[in-house]
Protein backbone atom coordinates (compact mmCIF):
# COMPACT_ATOMS: atom_id res chain seq x y z
CA UNK A 1 0.00 0.00 0.00
CA UNK A 2 1.32 3.16 -1.11
CA UNK A 3 0.93 5.93 1.53
CA UNK A 4 2.21 9.48 2.42
CA UNK A 5 4.12 10.27 5.92
CA UNK A 6 5.83 12.86 6.94
CA UNK A 7 8.95 13.69 8.10
CA UNK A 8 10.31 16.33 10.10
CA UNK A 9 14.27 17.73 10.26
CA UNK A 10 16.10 20.17 11.80
CA UNK A 11 17.86 22.52 10.08
CA UNK A 12 21.24 23.63 10.74
CA UNK A 13 21.95 26.75 7.98
CA UNK A 14 25.12 28.86 7.94
CA UNK A 15 24.16 32.58 9.16
CA UNK A 16 24.20 34.04 5.74
CA UNK A 17 21.69 31.32 5.07
CA UNK A 18 19.07 32.21 8.43
CA UNK A 19 19.32 35.81 7.49
CA UNK A 20 17.85 34.80 3.74
CA UNK A 21 15.54 32.18 5.13
CA UNK A 22 14.09 34.97 7.59
CA UNK A 23 14.04 37.45 4.74
CA UNK A 24 12.30 34.53 2.54
CA UNK A 25 10.05 34.02 5.53
CA UNK A 26 8.93 37.88 5.28
CA UNK A 27 8.28 37.96 1.83
CA UNK A 28 6.08 35.21 1.83
CA UNK A 29 4.17 36.86 4.98
CA UNK A 30 3.86 39.97 2.62
CA UNK A 31 2.47 38.07 0.01
CA UNK A 32 -0.39 36.38 1.99
CA UNK A 33 -1.76 39.83 3.80
CA UNK A 34 -1.34 41.21 0.25
CA UNK A 35 -3.76 38.08 -0.96
CA UNK A 36 -5.92 38.78 1.97
CA UNK A 37 -6.31 42.53 1.30
CA UNK A 38 -6.87 41.97 -2.78
CA UNK A 39 -9.73 39.73 -1.94
CA UNK A 40 -11.30 41.71 0.97
CA UNK A 41 -10.88 44.88 -1.23
CA UNK A 42 -12.45 43.81 -4.30
CA UNK A 43 -15.28 42.47 -2.81
CA UNK A 44 -16.02 45.40 -0.32
CA UNK A 45 -15.33 47.85 -3.42
CA UNK A 46 -16.57 46.57 -6.40
CA UNK A 47 -18.48 43.15 -5.01
CA UNK A 48 -16.50 40.81 -7.15
CA UNK A 49 -15.20 37.38 -5.22
CA UNK A 50 -11.27 36.99 -6.30
CA UNK A 51 -10.64 33.17 -6.82
CA UNK A 52 -7.43 31.27 -6.34
CA UNK A 53 -7.15 30.84 -10.43
CA UNK A 54 -7.19 35.06 -10.36
CA UNK A 55 -4.67 35.20 -7.58
CA UNK A 56 -2.40 32.91 -9.21
CA UNK A 57 -2.41 34.01 -12.87
CA UNK A 58 -1.09 37.29 -11.65
CA UNK A 59 1.78 36.32 -10.45
CA UNK A 60 4.08 36.63 -13.60
CA UNK A 61 3.39 40.44 -13.70
CA UNK A 62 3.77 40.43 -9.78
CA UNK A 63 6.86 39.31 -10.06
CA UNK A 64 7.67 41.43 -12.82
CA UNK A 65 7.05 44.54 -10.16
CA UNK A 66 8.17 43.40 -7.43
CA UNK A 67 11.70 41.82 -8.47
CA UNK A 68 12.24 40.34 -5.18
CA UNK A 69 10.02 37.63 -5.11
CA UNK A 70 11.80 35.70 -8.50
CA UNK A 71 14.40 33.68 -6.65
CA UNK A 72 11.43 32.13 -4.29
CA UNK A 73 9.71 29.93 -6.83
CA UNK A 74 6.65 30.40 -8.61
CA UNK A 75 5.34 26.83 -7.37
CA UNK A 76 6.26 28.17 -3.64
CA UNK A 77 4.41 31.33 -4.58
CA UNK A 78 1.34 29.49 -5.52
CA UNK A 79 1.15 27.64 -2.54
CA UNK A 80 1.18 30.77 -0.29
CA UNK A 81 -1.84 31.82 -2.33
CA UNK A 82 -3.23 28.46 -2.14
CA UNK A 83 -3.15 28.97 1.88
CA UNK A 84 -4.88 32.07 1.64
CA UNK A 85 -7.85 30.30 -0.01
CA UNK A 86 -8.22 27.15 2.18
CA UNK A 87 -8.39 30.17 4.71
CA UNK A 88 -11.39 31.56 3.27
CA UNK A 89 -12.87 28.30 2.16
CA UNK A 90 -12.62 27.31 5.96
CA UNK A 91 -14.25 30.33 6.56
CA UNK A 92 -17.43 30.11 4.12
CA UNK A 93 -18.16 26.58 5.64
CA UNK A 94 -18.03 28.17 8.75
CA UNK A 95 -15.26 26.29 9.71
CA UNK A 96 -12.96 29.61 10.98
CA UNK A 97 -12.95 32.96 11.16
CA UNK A 98 -12.37 36.06 8.61
CA UNK A 99 -8.56 35.48 7.68
CA UNK A 100 -6.81 38.55 8.91
CA UNK A 101 -3.43 39.82 8.32
CA UNK A 102 0.25 37.77 9.71
CA UNK A 103 3.02 39.35 11.42
CA UNK A 104 5.74 37.69 9.57
CA UNK A 105 7.10 36.56 13.01
CA UNK A 106 4.40 34.80 13.69
CA UNK A 107 4.10 33.41 10.46
CA UNK A 108 5.36 29.58 10.31
CA UNK A 109 6.95 29.62 6.76
CA UNK A 110 6.53 28.25 3.17
CA UNK A 111 5.53 25.26 1.57
CA UNK A 112 7.42 24.09 -1.93
CA UNK A 113 3.90 21.34 -3.32
CA UNK A 114 6.21 19.79 -5.95
CA UNK A 115 9.79 18.71 -6.26
CA UNK A 116 11.04 21.92 -8.33
CA UNK A 117 13.33 24.15 -5.94
CA UNK A 118 14.99 21.70 -3.38
CA UNK A 119 16.33 18.20 -3.50
CA UNK A 120 17.01 15.87 -0.28
CA UNK A 121 20.11 14.17 -0.26
CA UNK A 122 19.23 11.65 2.17
CA UNK A 123 17.93 7.79 3.07
CA UNK A 124 15.97 8.66 5.53
CA UNK A 125 18.46 9.97 8.29
CA UNK A 126 20.73 12.76 8.56
CA UNK A 127 21.76 14.68 5.23
CA UNK A 128 21.41 17.77 3.14
CA UNK A 129 18.18 19.86 1.63
CA UNK A 130 19.19 21.81 -1.23
CA UNK A 131 17.11 24.58 -1.84
CA UNK A 132 17.26 26.61 -5.40
CA UNK A 133 19.10 29.93 -4.71
CA UNK A 134 20.24 29.23 -1.61
CA UNK A 135 22.19 26.11 -1.39
CA UNK A 136 22.92 23.44 0.54
CA UNK A 137 21.63 23.12 4.23
CA UNK A 138 22.70 20.68 6.82
CA UNK A 139 19.83 18.01 8.46
CA UNK A 140 19.60 15.87 11.04
CA UNK A 141 16.85 13.71 11.99
CA UNK A 142 15.44 10.23 11.08
CA UNK A 143 12.38 8.76 9.45
CA UNK A 144 11.07 5.45 10.00
CA UNK A 145 9.89 4.82 6.62
CA UNK A 146 11.39 6.27 3.97
CA UNK A 147 10.24 6.45 0.18
CA UNK A 148 9.84 9.43 -2.41
CA UNK A 149 10.06 12.56 -1.20
CA UNK A 150 7.40 14.80 -2.92
CA UNK A 151 6.42 18.30 -0.98
CA UNK A 152 8.61 20.66 1.51
CA UNK A 153 7.69 22.83 3.55
CA UNK A 154 10.36 25.19 5.32
CA UNK A 155 9.64 26.41 8.81
CA UNK A 156 10.57 28.31 11.88
CA UNK A 157 10.01 27.23 15.39
CA UNK A 158 11.56 29.35 18.39
CA UNK A 159 14.48 30.62 16.04
CA UNK A 160 14.86 27.32 15.14
CA UNK A 161 14.30 26.38 11.31
CA UNK A 162 12.70 22.87 10.61
CA UNK A 163 12.27 20.98 7.18
CA UNK A 164 8.43 18.91 6.65
CA UNK A 165 8.91 16.64 4.32
CA UNK A 166 6.46 14.31 3.24
CA UNK A 167 6.93 10.90 1.09
CA UNK A 168 5.05 8.50 -0.57
CA UNK A 169 6.29 5.08 0.90
CA UNK A 170 5.33 1.33 1.84
CA UNK A 171 5.27 1.57 5.57
CA UNK A 172 5.04 -1.96 7.09
CA UNK A 173 4.82 -2.89 11.38
CA UNK A 174 4.11 -5.65 12.82
CA UNK A 175 1.16 -6.90 15.01
CA UNK A 176 -0.12 -9.96 16.45
CA UNK A 177 -3.37 -11.22 16.59
CA UNK A 178 -5.17 -9.99 19.44
CA UNK A 179 -7.86 -7.45 20.21
CA UNK A 180 -7.97 -5.17 22.65
CA UNK A 181 -10.57 -1.66 23.77
CA UNK A 182 -9.80 1.08 25.23
CA UNK A 183 -11.66 3.54 26.80
CA UNK A 184 -9.63 7.67 27.23
CA UNK A 185 -9.67 9.25 30.49
CA UNK A 186 -8.41 12.41 32.45
CA UNK A 187 -6.88 10.54 35.38
CA UNK A 188 -5.86 7.41 33.73
CA UNK A 189 -5.35 8.44 30.29
CA UNK A 190 -6.04 5.04 28.25
CA UNK A 191 -7.56 1.90 30.05
CA UNK A 192 -7.38 -1.23 28.51
CA UNK A 193 -10.45 -3.87 28.27
CA UNK A 194 -7.84 -5.83 30.19
CA UNK A 195 -7.70 -3.97 33.13
CA UNK A 196 -4.46 -2.66 32.43
CA UNK A 197 -4.31 1.57 32.99
CA UNK A 198 -2.08 3.81 31.50
CA UNK A 199 -1.57 7.16 33.80
CA UNK A 200 -0.79 10.64 32.73
CA UNK A 201 2.64 11.51 32.53
CA UNK A 202 4.06 13.05 35.05
CA UNK A 203 6.28 15.78 32.92
CA UNK A 204 2.63 17.58 32.20
CA UNK A 205 2.45 18.54 35.57
CA UNK A 206 5.79 19.51 36.28
CA UNK A 207 5.93 21.23 33.14
CA UNK A 208 2.57 23.56 33.39
CA UNK A 209 3.68 24.29 36.69
CA UNK A 210 7.11 25.30 35.07
CA UNK A 211 4.96 27.60 32.76
CA UNK A 212 3.00 28.50 35.24
CA UNK A 213 6.11 30.17 37.16
CA UNK A 214 7.75 31.68 34.00
CA UNK A 215 4.38 33.02 32.91
CA UNK A 216 3.71 35.02 36.05
CA UNK A 217 7.94 36.52 35.45
CA UNK A 218 6.84 37.28 31.79
CA UNK A 219 3.72 39.34 33.32
CA UNK A 220 5.84 41.55 35.41
CA UNK A 221 8.19 42.73 32.62
CA UNK A 222 7.17 45.47 30.55
CA UNK A 223 4.71 44.25 28.09
CA UNK A 224 4.55 45.87 23.78
CA UNK A 225 1.23 47.70 23.45
CA UNK A 226 0.76 49.68 19.78
CA UNK A 227 -2.00 52.08 21.02
CA UNK A 228 0.29 53.36 23.74
CA UNK A 229 3.29 53.16 21.64
CA UNK A 230 5.16 51.09 24.14
CA UNK A 231 7.65 48.87 22.94
CA UNK A 232 8.74 45.31 24.59
CA UNK A 233 11.62 45.82 26.71
CA UNK A 234 13.82 43.41 26.73
CA UNK A 235 13.41 41.69 29.49
CA UNK A 236 9.51 40.64 28.06
CA UNK A 237 11.23 39.51 25.38
CA UNK A 238 13.93 36.85 26.68
CA UNK A 239 11.01 36.30 29.17
CA UNK A 240 8.53 35.30 26.14
CA UNK A 241 11.53 33.03 24.54
CA UNK A 242 11.39 31.28 27.99
CA UNK A 243 7.63 30.33 28.12
CA UNK A 244 7.80 29.65 24.14
CA UNK A 245 10.70 26.82 25.20
CA UNK A 246 8.84 25.03 28.08
CA UNK A 247 5.78 25.02 26.37
CA UNK A 248 7.62 23.57 23.13
CA UNK A 249 9.46 20.85 25.68
CA UNK A 250 5.73 19.96 26.61
CA UNK A 251 3.95 19.33 23.45
CA UNK A 252 7.35 17.32 22.14
CA UNK A 253 7.20 15.02 25.10
CA UNK A 254 3.92 14.40 24.30
CA UNK A 255 3.96 13.62 20.88
CA UNK A 256 6.52 11.00 22.10
CA UNK A 257 4.60 9.49 24.52
CA UNK A 258 1.89 9.16 22.55
CA UNK A 259 4.10 7.46 19.95
CA UNK A 260 5.30 4.86 22.08
CA UNK A 261 2.15 4.30 23.96
CA UNK A 262 0.23 3.89 20.57
CA UNK A 263 2.51 1.34 19.12
CA UNK A 264 3.09 -0.48 21.60
CA UNK A 265 -0.88 -1.13 21.59
CA UNK A 266 -0.55 -1.46 18.18
CA UNK A 267 1.72 -3.84 18.40
CA UNK A 268 -0.07 -6.24 20.35
CA UNK A 269 -3.43 -6.22 18.82
CA UNK A 270 -4.56 -6.55 15.53
CA UNK A 271 -8.06 -5.09 16.61
CA UNK A 272 -8.14 -1.76 18.56
CA UNK A 273 -11.99 -0.63 19.69
CA UNK A 274 -12.64 2.57 21.10
CA UNK A 275 -15.27 5.41 21.04
CA UNK A 276 -16.40 8.24 19.11
CA UNK A 277 -15.69 11.20 21.08
CA UNK A 278 -16.59 14.82 20.43
CA UNK A 279 -13.80 16.75 20.98
CA UNK A 280 -14.36 20.13 20.49
CA UNK A 281 -18.14 19.90 22.32
CA UNK A 282 -16.28 18.20 25.19
CA UNK A 283 -13.95 21.23 25.89
CA UNK A 284 -16.44 24.18 25.05
CA UNK A 285 -16.21 26.85 27.51
CA UNK A 286 -18.93 26.56 30.04
CA UNK A 287 -21.25 29.49 31.17
CA UNK A 288 -20.99 28.30 34.49
CA UNK A 289 -18.82 27.48 36.37
CA UNK A 290 -16.11 28.49 33.88
CA UNK A 291 -13.11 27.43 36.05
CA UNK A 292 -13.79 23.91 36.85
CA UNK A 293 -14.57 23.69 33.12
CA UNK A 294 -11.60 25.25 32.31
CA UNK A 295 -9.77 22.76 34.41
CA UNK A 296 -11.54 19.81 32.67
CA UNK A 297 -11.12 21.18 29.51
CA UNK A 298 -7.28 21.63 29.98
CA UNK A 299 -6.89 18.03 31.61
CA UNK A 300 -8.47 16.58 28.61
CA UNK A 301 -5.91 18.31 25.99
CA UNK A 302 -3.09 17.60 28.12
CA UNK A 303 -4.06 13.88 27.11
CA UNK A 304 -4.93 14.55 23.70
CA UNK A 305 -8.02 12.30 22.72
CA UNK A 306 -8.32 13.16 19.08
CA UNK A 307 -4.44 12.34 18.88
CA UNK A 308 -4.65 9.07 19.99
CA UNK A 309 -7.59 7.77 18.02
CA UNK A 310 -5.76 9.43 14.99
CA UNK A 311 -2.50 7.56 15.84
CA UNK A 312 -3.75 4.02 16.45
CA UNK A 313 -5.60 4.36 13.22
CA UNK A 314 -2.56 4.85 10.56
CA UNK A 315 -0.38 2.56 12.81
CA UNK A 316 -3.51 -0.03 12.38
CA UNK A 317 -3.41 0.74 8.63
CA UNK A 318 0.52 0.43 8.43
CA UNK A 319 0.20 -3.04 10.66
CA UNK A 320 -2.51 -4.70 8.60
CA UNK A 321 -5.49 -4.46 11.11
CA UNK A 322 -8.32 -2.46 12.31
CA UNK A 323 -9.56 0.36 14.57
CA UNK A 324 -13.31 1.32 15.24
CA UNK A 325 -14.84 3.87 17.00
CA UNK A 326 -17.99 2.56 18.48
CA UNK A 327 -20.71 5.19 18.47
CA UNK A 328 -20.72 6.52 21.56
CA UNK A 329 -24.31 8.36 22.09
CA UNK A 330 -26.43 5.24 21.35
CA UNK A 331 -24.23 2.53 22.97
CA UNK A 332 -23.26 4.57 26.17
CA UNK A 333 -20.17 2.52 26.83
CA UNK A 334 -20.19 4.48 30.32
CA UNK A 335 -23.41 3.26 31.79
CA UNK A 336 -23.52 -0.32 29.79
CA UNK A 337 -23.26 -3.45 31.53
CA UNK A 338 -20.56 -5.51 29.60
CA UNK A 339 -22.15 -8.99 31.21
CA UNK A 340 -25.67 -8.36 30.67
CA UNK A 341 -25.71 -5.18 28.48
CA UNK A 342 -28.61 -3.75 30.63
CA UNK A 343 -27.72 0.18 30.92
CA UNK A 344 -27.27 1.81 34.57
CA UNK A 345 -27.34 5.63 35.20
CA UNK A 346 -23.49 7.25 36.34
CA UNK A 347 -22.48 10.42 37.54
CA UNK A 348 -18.63 11.31 37.64
CA UNK A 349 -18.38 10.68 40.85
CA UNK A 350 -19.13 7.13 40.49
CA UNK A 351 -15.79 5.51 39.53
CA UNK A 352 -17.08 1.58 40.21
CA UNK A 353 -19.71 -0.27 38.05
CA UNK A 354 -22.33 -2.48 39.42
CA UNK A 355 -25.14 -3.51 37.61
CA UNK A 356 -28.13 -2.15 38.82
CA UNK A 357 -30.12 -5.73 36.97
CA UNK A 358 -30.80 -8.07 40.20
CA UNK A 359 -29.70 -11.22 38.20
CA UNK A 360 -26.65 -9.66 37.00
CA UNK A 361 -25.21 -7.10 39.89
CA UNK A 362 -21.51 -7.28 37.25
CA UNK A 363 -19.08 -5.33 39.56
CA UNK A 364 -16.08 -3.54 37.91
CA UNK A 365 -14.20 -0.78 37.47
CA UNK A 366 -16.12 2.03 35.48
CA UNK A 367 -13.71 2.57 33.09
CA UNK A 368 -12.43 -1.00 32.29
CA UNK A 369 -15.95 -1.94 31.76
CA UNK A 370 -16.53 1.05 28.96
CA UNK A 371 -13.23 -0.54 27.43
CA UNK A 372 -15.00 -4.05 27.32
CA UNK A 373 -18.22 -2.78 26.52
CA UNK A 374 -16.41 -1.47 23.29
CA UNK A 375 -14.63 -4.29 22.14
CA UNK A 376 -17.74 -6.80 22.69
CA UNK A 377 -19.18 -4.49 20.42
CA UNK A 378 -16.68 -4.82 17.72
CA UNK A 379 -16.29 -8.33 17.61
CA UNK A 380 -20.60 -8.17 17.66
CA UNK A 381 -19.86 -6.40 14.27
CA UNK A 382 -18.71 -7.98 11.18
CA UNK A 383 -15.62 -5.84 10.04
CA UNK A 384 -16.64 -6.08 6.37
CA UNK A 385 -20.02 -3.87 7.19
CA UNK A 386 -18.67 -1.76 9.38
CA UNK A 387 -16.76 0.63 7.01
CA UNK A 388 -13.52 -0.25 8.83
CA UNK A 389 -11.24 0.26 6.04
CA UNK A 390 -7.48 1.75 6.11
CA UNK A 391 -7.33 5.23 6.43
CA UNK A 392 -6.46 6.89 3.51
CA UNK A 393 -2.83 8.79 4.33
CA UNK A 394 -2.68 11.41 1.69
CA UNK A 395 -4.49 13.62 3.60
CA UNK A 396 -1.30 15.09 5.85
CA UNK A 397 0.14 16.78 2.16
CA UNK A 398 -2.12 19.45 2.27
CA UNK A 399 -0.75 21.19 -0.51
CA UNK A 400 0.31 17.75 -2.71
CA UNK A 401 -2.51 18.38 -5.13
CA UNK A 402 -1.19 21.82 -5.43
CA UNK A 403 1.94 20.04 -7.13
CA UNK A 404 0.10 18.45 -10.07
CA UNK A 405 -2.21 21.23 -11.06
CA UNK A 406 -1.04 23.34 -13.95
CA UNK A 407 -1.68 27.11 -13.99
CA UNK A 408 -5.39 27.12 -15.59
CA UNK A 409 -6.36 29.23 -18.08
CA UNK A 410 -10.17 30.65 -19.33
CA UNK A 411 -11.71 28.33 -21.04
CA UNK A 412 -13.22 29.81 -24.40
CA UNK A 413 -17.32 30.16 -23.68
CA UNK A 414 -19.21 27.60 -25.49
CA UNK A 415 -21.12 28.65 -28.45
CA UNK A 416 -25.10 26.86 -28.45
CA UNK A 417 -25.84 26.01 -31.69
Amino acid sequence: MIATRRVTFRLYPTRQQEETLHYWRKLHCSLYNAAVYNRKTQYQKFGHSVSYQEQQNCLPAFKEVWTEYKPLGSHALQATLKRVDFAFNRFFKGLGGYPKFKASRHYSGWTYPCKAGWKVESKGGNGYLYVSNLGKIQMRGHARTWGTPTTCTILCRNGKWYASITVQCEPVRSTVGGAVGIDLGCKDAITLSTGEKIAKPDFIKEGQQKVKAASKKLRRKRAPNRNKKIKASRRWKKATKEVSKLQRKIALCRENWLHQTTSNIVSGNSLVAGEQLNIKGMTKKGKKKKRQKAGLNRSILDVSFGTIGDMIAYKQAEAGGFYVESPTKTLKPTQRCAKCWELTPKTLNDRVHVCSNPACQHTEDRDVNAAQVNLIWARGKELASLGAESPSSIACGSMRQLGAKKRQKPLPSAVGG
